[in-house]
């Protein structure tokens, strides 16, 4: 897997979220959304998003993503990020 290009593409992915409210975050609390994407070299990835509490019910919202390119070894240890946002809408720890 291009680490470089799949970091890539998953910021991408998780710009998305990042632009989204508090509120809207915390309506998708348990959902996963998995997708694939082609990356700039025509590599395939999958990415799964998952939104949830980070500590405790109605407390901050941590948004989980990973990316892989259906390899057996990327599949089994993907590259993640992810973000936590407090209920007033500021980014945790940014």
């Amino acid at each position: 897997m291009d680490a470089v290009e799949a970091r890539a593409v998953l910021a991408e992915a998780l710009t998305r979220y990042r632009s989204r409210s508090y509120e809207e975050l915390a309506g998708r609390i348990g959902e996963i959304d998995a997708s694939e994407v082609i990356g700039p070299t025509g590599i395939a990835y999958q990415i799964e998003i998952e939104v949830r509490w980070d500590d405790r019910p109605g407390g901050d919202v941590l948004v989980l993503g990973g990316i892989d390119d259906g390899g057996w070894r990327s599949s089994f240890s993907p590259l993640n990020d992810s973000f936590i946002v407090a209920p007033d809408g500021s980014f945790v720890g940014e």
